[in-house]
């Protein structure tokens, strides 16, 4: 007697077809997975035995062997449970074929034979979706199934369940749940406008920002206020965020309410922890911060090894994990914030207290973040402390949500501005810029003897500027603006 029941298992942020294949004859009583199962896989021969006997059903008296094809594919995870406990069922004629259908099935077993969720339930609910076949599963994952379209998920509560028949479609429900908690508003920052135009101005292009300061002038702060003034995540990009989420086993609500993911993870992270790695692999804080923002507080105390690996992701908006047994890649398209003290006591360059460190104790200390990692970041902004009186004195500042009207604004203008016809036209022309401001970069870029891919950001940032002010020309003072933010701490 055999039976067949699809599945899938997860590589990356996707989730590769498999074939759950039961093979129950007469012989001694064993109970064998073959097909490259992790550690997970193969506890689950103790799972589905307790829970289809709990459930009501005969667990077989024969030689069962459940084979997971295609065989090279590494398996992993506890979501084998129940397609193996139905491809049982099924090859035992306990269950009629009528009431599974044609239907990938992904789900763990409880003792009791109740089903649970899974990491990665969005990733099987979209490959189930590419494939035109419903989908079975907990209950608990139905509310985050309505943003993957064309999905029919059927919800399996407990495995006697099966007993009533067939399964029917989950209800309607929204694909946009309300966010969870309140973000930090901006209004809540006393003056420091500098610093607050460098975040808008981060906020409008996507550009990675470092904020340099003594200790308590509000460098923490700001950067926690970058995500409020940032745009809802658009549908397409709410599904690519939660994906990562919901592969990581995280709480995917707030992504699918729109709010745009904010990590911040602590200086003794590894460098697995930052990019991601492991076994079975696993995003990292880069990953997780997909369409959203990575904060580094205490940048330079961060290992090198971790903060190095950040240059690829960076640049390609991905993470490619190699290793033996094949590649995996997750998405990584964030913007970087950073924070930092400007030595390792805190004071260089403070008006009211002195500096304790020596020039060659700055050196180290800057050497730890290295120069092309430092070459990546866009926005460079001084943030000093504040005399006590202004910060007791001082009412409320601009809200979030005035400075993301504007940065919504600059977007769609950036937008909707005509591309260059000619594709091989130059950089000047590509980005609109005036002979003024050409002439701005061009003195600034070697007074600072900055690299090609310096200029081209120094470029792109003068172009976000010019589309904070509407403005179809970057114009000279566009260009002077963005030169300040990369020349003004080159050597904090």
């Amino acid at each position: 007697m055999q039976a067949t029941v699809d599945t899938a298992t997860l590589h990356g942020v996707e989730a590769l077809p498999v074939e759950v294949q039961a093979d129950v004859a007469p012989g001694l009583p064993v109970f064998s997975i073959v097909g490259l199962g992790d550690a997970a896989v193969h506890e689950a021969r103790d799972r589905v035995r307790s829970a289809l006997r709990s459930s009501g059903f005969d667990f077989p008296n024969a030689r069962v062997v459940i084979n997971l094809a295609p065989a090279p594919l590494r398996k992993h995870g506890t979501g084998f449970d129940l397609p193996i406990a139905l491809a049982i069922l099924l090859a035992t004629r306990q269950v009629a074929t009528r009431a599974l259908g044609a239907a990938a099935v992904v789900g763990e077993l409880g003792l009791d034979g109740s089903v649970r969720a899974v990491p990665g339930m969005l990733a099987h609910a979209v490959s189930a979706a590419r494939m035109s076949v419903p989908l079975v599963g907990p209950p608990e994952a139905a509310s985050l199934m309505a943003v993957v379209t064309g999905l029919d998920y059927r919800p399996l509560g407990h495995v006697g369940d099966l007993r009533n028949g067939a399964l029917h479609p989950a209800p309607g429900t929204d694909a946009r749940p309300p966010a969870v908690g309140l973000e930090p508003d901006l209004a809540d920052v006393v003056a420091q406008h500098a610093a607050r135009r460098a975040l808008e101005v981060a906020a409008a292009g996507g550009h990675n920002i470092l904020l340099v300061g003594p200790p308590g002038s509000g460098k923490t702060m700001l950067a926690r206020r970058l995500p409020g003034v940032l745009p809802p995540l658009d549908p397409l990009e709410v599904l690519e965020a939660a994906l990562v989420h919901s592969v990581a086993g995280l709480d995917e609500r707030s992504v699918l309410a729109g709010v745009r993911p904010f990590r911040a993870p602590h200086h003794s992270c590894s460098l697995a922890g930052l990019v991601g790695g492991g076994s079975p692999p696993r995003p990292g804080e880069a990953s997780l911060s997909h369409h959203g923002v990575l904060f580094l507080d205490e940048f330079p105390e961060f290992a090198p090894s971790a903060l190095q690996a950040l240059r690829q992701p960076l640049e390609d908006g991905c993470v490619t994990l190699v290793r033996a047994d094949g590649r995996v890649r997750y998405p990584a398209r964030f913007a970087l914030a950073t924070a930092m003290n400007p030595c390792p006591c805190g004071f260089l360059g403070d008006a009211e207290k002195q500096c304790l460190c020596t020039p060659d104790m700055v050196r180290r200390y800057m050497g730890r973040i290295g120069g092309p990692l430092m070459d990546r970041i866009d926005i460079r902004v001084r943030v000093d402390r504040l005399p006590s009186g202004r910060i007791l004195d001082s009412g409320p500042s601009e809200s979030s949500a005035v400075v993301r009207e504007r940065v919504r604004a600059a977007r769609e203008f950036a937008a909707h501005r005509p591309a260059p016809e000619d594709q091989s036209v130059s950089l000047s022309a590509a980005f609109m810029l005036r002979p003024a401001a050409r002439e701005t970069i061009v003195s600034l870029a070697n007074l600072g003897a900055l690299s090609g891919r310096a200029v081209t950001r120094m470029v792109r940032v003068a172009r976000t500027i010019a589309d904070l002010a509407g403005s179809e020309f970057v114009e000279e003072e566009h260009a002077f603006e963005a030169a300040t933010y990369r020349l003004a701490e080159e050597t904090p």
